[in-house]
């Protein structure tokens, strides 16, 4: 195995177990100074959104080691792992492997760099934090104090997921003392799965998003495009409504439409093209508030599909900190709470989509709609759910040490 460094940070500052630790006096977790190593399939640098939110604030009590997924690498003669130091002092962890390799091949070298991993920077007694079921190959292995599963989507219902996705979530399901979920629809479906399990629905930076609202200079990208703007940001693949978003476009020939984020398992020539479609690409977490403080709405225009069943957009709350309206496709945990509570605009067909953004421009400087948007969103922020989350988990711990083990899952 090859361990590489990437970047100059002080790792000994970084890396020292018991790194950021308080001491005496915070939770079980922290108190036991125990590392987190989690599992992804995201990059974490492709789009900061509920695994950075959560792991930064467990980066702040101690030692995090976040493994990606690999990259194939034809340049690549043998795995080797890189390492590059992230927000908060989190360790992001990339392994690169041979592009021939096979599948028995690919577990077998990604079980060795965890393991020289765990032996180089003398991670024992750490916390095993999952978001894809597919690390489950290789680290079944493991030994760690807990092991959390943080299900954010149904991955199986995604373009391109592994055949074996399903089996794989159940077998990390029964592995499991605690499995979260990232909105109601999920955790309706996986309920009867395990009887640890907890919703947690998206959550919100409020002090980051409520910058919007102070104005500003528009990014040079955006300052040319006219008015009204409706803006969306995110991933922009198949859960995108690409017919709905030409739609509009059409329909409003003067209004503006700006789409900002990744083309990701989709063909870019299958977007809709028109003078007022602007994409403007990927943007830093951020610069995303300087952006939407030039628009005058936003809209989520979700599919209809698998991939979209299950989703409960971090954006929501977003775009409201930022003070915008917004106006959404009937997406189930969109229209409970948001619609709901009389907070987002909820439309499926284009012309209806269009009637509800009129409504939404209107509501610009509508400031009762605002304070009641405010009012929901001091219910929620990322600390109180890392908090909640902190809480469950050292109970989990505490439940273990007194020898009732693993007996969560159904």
């Amino acid at each position: 195995m090859i361990l590489e460094d990437n970047g100059k940070p002080d790792w000994k500052a970084i890396l020292e177990p018991g790194h950021g630790t308080t001491g005496q006096g915070g939770s079980a977790v922290e108190g036991r100074r125990r590392d987190v190593v989690c599992f992804s399939h995201l990059r974490w640098d492709f789009v900061f959104q509920r695994p950075q939110h959560l792991l930064t604030r467990f980066a702040r009590k101690g030692r995090v080691f976040y493994f990606e997924e690999p990259v194939r690498d034809k340049a690549c003669a043998e795995p080797r792992l890189q390492m590059a130091a992230r927000e908060a002092g989190v360790m992001l962890l990339t392994p690169h492997l041979p592009a021939d390799y096979s599948e028995a091949k690919t577990f077998a070298a990604l079980g060795e760099l965890v393991d020289g991993m765990l032996s180089r920077w003398s991670i024992r007694d750490f916390v095993a934090w999952y978001y894809t079921p597919m690390a489950l190959p290789f680290t079944s292995h493991l030994k760690p104090a807990l092991v959390v599963y943080d299900c954010m989507d149904e991955l199986s219902a995604f373009k391109g997921a592994p055949p074996s996705m399903a089996e794989m979530e159940h077998r990390l399901m029964a592995r499991s003392e605690l499995v979260f979920t990232g909105g109601a629809s999920i955790y309706a479906a996986k309920k009867h799965m395990h009887k640890s399990i907890h919703l947690f629905p998206s959550s919100i930076d409020k002090a980051h998003f409520r910058k919007a609202r102070e104005g500003g200079p528009d990014p040079d990208d955006q300052k040319s495009i006219g008015r009204p703007r409706i803006g969306f940001y995110g991933v922009l693949d198949e859960r995108l409504d690409r017919d709905l978003v030409g739609a509009l476009a059409e329909s409003r020939p003067h209004w503006h439409w700006i789409l900002l984020g990744p083309v990701c398992k989709i063909d870019p020539s299958s977007l809709p093209r028109r003078p007022n479609l602007h994409y403007l690409g990927r943007k830093d977490y951020a610069n995303l508030p300087r952006y939407l403080a030039g628009w005058d709405a936003a809209m989520m225009p979700f599919a209809h599909n698998d991939s979209t069943r299950f989703i409960s957009p971090t954006k929501t709350p977003e775009f409201l900190a930022a003070g915008k309206p917004v106006v959404s496709t009937s997406i189930r945990d969109v229209v409970d709470p948001y619609g709901k509570e009389g907070l987002v605009h909820i439309a499926d067909a284009p012309e209806a989509f269009v009637a509800a953004c009129e409504k939404a421009l209107a509501q610009r400087n509508n400031r009762s709609w605002l304070a009641k948007a405010d009012r929901f969103l001091s219910k929620h922020s990322w600390d109180a759910t890392w908090s909640e989350m902190d809480g469950l988990m050292a109970a989990a711990l505490g439940a273990r040490a007194q020898g009732k083990g693993r007996a969560a899952h159904v």
